[in-house]
């Protein structure tokens, strides 16, 4: 944990260890060798292959899926929240090391070395990006390479997110080819192909061991001039892994050429098969190697992904209730401080959730803690806001009766103003767990588990199934839960009656 760190946030990270596939490590051994995988089917695949051969050696492992884009993955591996993952040369020069000097293919991993980082194995196969049409429409037009595009300016370009701010992505491909498009669509990778199928797009990029390529009959332009690198596929680890896991990763060593690549992306992509079923049978086939390949079962991954999701969002909640209250009673006894803390909750509120989560990864890695700490963050403001405003709302003739009685401040907020308030703060923790159930699938973006992970599979996988099993539980939830607070509330309004009646008295 850096220095710092505010200690609510300490408090999080000291609560839990409930990082998404972990472990938990008996006194004595050795914690579990960490694969990580991005957050696109070929990279889980090798995560799955990489993960099974180690424990076929009998090497505690855990693979943490879908775990981010290139920047989170690598900067986890620096920090040792990850121990290895597959990664691309093209990437790691052009976008990972870019500003390193002297970078190239023949140093490669001697400036890697410098970060700690070293390469295991490379398996094999070259994965480069390509752009892609409609054969129809590229043969109407007469379009065989990217340098034909220059004659069709109003074509529609649909391009995956990264790639538009990539180094060796958009901008430099325009530049190279000076190229006319302009205001090009960002969306997410496997989407661009339902996108170009209706006629939405009319290009999109590609990774060139896509199964869809040859699926949706897509033309895949030529890169005439030679822009893109090669895109080798290898295995990045750090220096420190255990020699026994590195040993068993460098048997992956040209294991994989890129036809088997497109038809292992075929079975998860196309015949919907479990990446660890792909895997399995890949091992079996290519090492002789036996691993488990049967998926996890819809109840069991409805348990966990419940129980994550709990954590989640009770863990936040409920400091965030310690905090929260205590800070919307200090605004209303000091109505000057008061404007300063709805101010500054207030502003905490519009941050997008999304970058408030990678916000949190430089403080506290990846997983559930940045995403707790994000949570509770959220949660602030309408308990904090209600708390403030329920304490105002209090009748003048009730709080004059209570200082007529004599009461100090302490108990007459304590006897009388917090329960007057009761039902407003009340509300506002309702808000904000409400906010946080929908909010919370968003950690399954940086390895926090929860609901989020169905639903970030199944838009991979284009399956409304596994979308639905992570959306319906969150709906079902956050319906529970407000109906739970509205029985509360009218429970403490038939409570409070008599509380009023007294001090009137």
């Amino acid at each position: 944990m850096k220095p710092g760190v505010p200690w609510c946030v300490r408090a999080l990270a000291a609560t839990l260890s409930l990082n998404c596939g972990s472990s938990i490590v008996a006194a004595g051994e050795e914690p579990p060798v960490v694969i990580s995988s991005k957050v696109f089917t070929e990279s889980v695949i090798l995560g799955e292959i990489m993960t099974g051969l180690l424990e076929a050696q009998g090497i505690p492992v855990t693979h943490r899926r879908e775990l981010g884009g290139t920047r989170i993955l690598w900067n986890a591996l620096e920090q040792g929240e990850i121990d290895a993952y597959a990664e691309y040369t093209g990437t790691i020069l052009r976008e990972v090391l870019a500003s390193e000097p002297g970078a190239d293919e023949s140093s490669l991993e001697t400036v890697l070395a410098r970060h700690g980082v070293g390469i295991a194995a490379g398996f094999g196969f070259n994965n480069t990006y390509v752009l892609g049409m409609r054969a129809a429409t590229a043969e109407a037009l007469d379009i065989e390479g990217i340098s034909d595009l220059r004659e069709h300016p109003k074509l529609r370009l649909g391009l995956s997110n990264e790639f538009l701010s990539r180094v060796d992505g958009w901008p430099g491909l325009r530049a190279a080819y000076r190229l006319p498009q302009d205001a090009p669509r960002g969306m997410q990778h496997d989407l661009a192909y339902r996108a170009l199928e209706s006629e939405a797009v009319d290009i999109i990029d590609l990774y060139s061991t896509d199964a869809e390529i040859e699926y949706y009959g897509l033309r895949r332009l030529e890169d005439d001039l030679g822009y893109f690198p090669r895109y080798d596929a290898v295995i990045l680890y750090r220096l420190d892994l255990r020699s026994d896991a590195v040993a068993a990763l460098q048997r992956l060593d040209g294991v994989l050429d890129e036809d088997t690549m497109v038809r292992l992306n075929a079975e998860a992509r196309i015949e919907r098969r479990p990446e660890r079923a792909v895997a399995a049978g890949f091992l079996r086939e290519r090492l002789a190697t036996e691993v488990h390949g049967g998926a996890e079962s819809r109840w069991r991954r409805f348990v966990d992904r419940s129980l994550e999701h709990l954590a989640l969002v009770g863990l936040s909640l409920g400091v965030a209730i310690l905090l929260a209250i205590p800070l919307g009673i200090l605004a209303y006894l000091r109505p000057r401080l008061g404007e300063f803390v709805l101010g500054a909750t207030g502003i905490i509120q519009t941050i997008p959730a999304l970058a408030l989560l990678v916000f949190m990864i430089p403080w506290l890695g990846i997983g559930a803690e940045p995403a707790i700490a994000a949570l509770f963050l959220y949660s602030l403001l309408p308990i904090v806001r209600n708390t403030h405003v329920g304490l105002r709302n209090v009748p003048p003739d009730v709080r004059e009766s209570a200082i007529a009685l004599g009461l100090p401040t302490a108990a007459r907020l304590r006897l009388v103003e917090l329960p007057m308030a009761g039902l407003s703060i009340l509300a506002g923790i309702k808000t904000a767990a409400v906010i946080n159930i929908g909010t919370a699938t968003l950690g399954a973006l940086i390895g926090a588990g929860g609901y989020g992970e169905p639903i970030l599979t199944g838009i991979r996988l284009d399956d409304i199934g596994l979308i639905l099993e992570g959306a319906i539980p969150a709906a079902v939830l956050a319906l529970l839960v407000q109906g739970a607070f509205e029985l509360a509330e009218r429970r403490w309004a038939h409570w409070g009656d008599p509380v009023v009646h007294h001090v009137n008295a």
